[in-house]
């Protein structure tokens, strides 16, 4: 069996796959550092753990009693969200592979740490498991120089400050997912809390809305997405710096808008706001589809996927009406499946 770990701040998700990429079993551990929950199959219980290593152990504990010990275990494979410009494959986990993770860390600070806190506590559990790392980047290392370059001074560069783009384990994903059938110039609209869009050509990202952060590009459900730099050196003139960015990453899109960032919710309300921040998101989505149809210089295909690309066919059909001079093209609906990309990345650097 191989172990998919996705470590976040204060939780942990994991899920069982076969070397043939079937999912066997999935479940997860919240709230941890307080009164969490550990969900795995069906059972579901109350549980308080200190840390991602008793998050882990009792994962383990519950794996091995449902048959699944660590001794059947071939490999693990992690999310971690920022390779940054150097780590554009998936790797195994070796003392410089990590320390090279680490050293990214100023450009994800809010997920690298917490992604290597997952990697740290299972080697702690396991220390003779291999370990393998996934990076939410990596799909967009194939974007050109041009696509990926901002404007800036060559000392400001120098920082690794340029467009890096994210949900990359979703997309790859996707282009997986049509195998032969994949349509040559294809974009892709990953929609949920999180939101962005990738053009692919031949299966190859070349444009992705996200840049140096998650939080530019499409509106989200908390983010702001695009916004001019001035107006950000407003809110941290107003705010400090650290208010700005609690405004822009966790208060703003369609919460900001309209007082929630659940999709559902607001397409059930019935109130002006509901429905200008409906609109806003399709808008923008089809707007800045433009810009990576401009990217592929053409499209054949479109393709959603995420929460709300995946379940709300009313989303759909107002971001293609803003597309309807695009002409009648392929419009697909794709399951998100990032974890079993993190197991294919296992599978593809396993021996044998």
């Amino acid at each position: 069996m191989i172990l998919v770990v996705n470590a976040g701040s204060s939780s942990v998700k994991v899920e069982l796959f076969t070397p043939g990429l079937e999912s066997v079993l999935s479940g997860s551990v919240t709230e941890i550092g307080g009164p969490g929950r550990l969900s795995l199959g069906g059972e579901k219980q109350n549980v308080s753990v200190a840390d991602h290593t008793a998050a882990l152990g009792m994962v383990l504990e519950k794996l091995e009693a449902a048959g699944h010990p660590v001794s059947s275990l071939i490999a693990a494979g992690h999310r971690v969200v920022h390779g940054g410009a150097h780590l554009t494959a998936p790797e195994r986990l070796t003392d410089d592979v990590i320390a090279r993770i680490e050293a990214v860390v100023p450009l994800a600070p809010l997920h690298n740490p917490h992604n290597l806190s997952g990697v740290r506590a299972l080697a702690g559990l396991a220390p003779d498991l291999p370990q393998f790392a996934s990076f939410d980047t990596a799909f967009h290392a194939t974007n050109p120089e041009i696509a990926v370059t901002y404007a800036l001074p060559q000392a400001e560069r120098d920082k690794a400050i340029r467009r890096y783009g994210f949900h990359g384990l979703s997309y790859a994903g996707m282009v997986a997912q049509f195998g032969d059938d994949l349509p040559r110039r294809l974009l892709g609209l990953h929609l949920g809390n999180g939101a962005s869009l990738c053009a692919m050509v031949e299966g190859k990202s070349v444009a992705n809305s996200m840049g140096y952060s998650p939080l530019d590009g499409l509106v989200m459900g908390t983010r702001t997405g695009c916004i001019d730099g001035m107006a950000v050196l407003r809110l941290a003139e107003d705010h400090g710096v650290e208010g700005a960015g609690a405004i822009l990453n966790k208060e703003s899109g369609l919460k900001g808008l309209a007082g929630t960032n659940d999709m559902a919710t607001l397409l059930s309300r019935d109130d002006e706001d509901a429905r200008f921040a409906v609109e806003h998101f399709c808008y923008w989505a089809a707007r800045q589809a433009g810009s990576a149809i401009a990217a592929m210089r053409g499209v054949d295909a479109v393709a959603f996927t995420g929460g709300i690309g995946e379940n709300a066919e009313t989303i759909r059909d107002r971001i293609m009406a803003h597309l309807k001079w695009l002409g009648d093209i392929p419009v697909h609906v794709v399951p998100a499946d990032e974890e079993r990309q993190i197991a294919r990345d296992v599978v593809g650097l396993l021996p044998g």
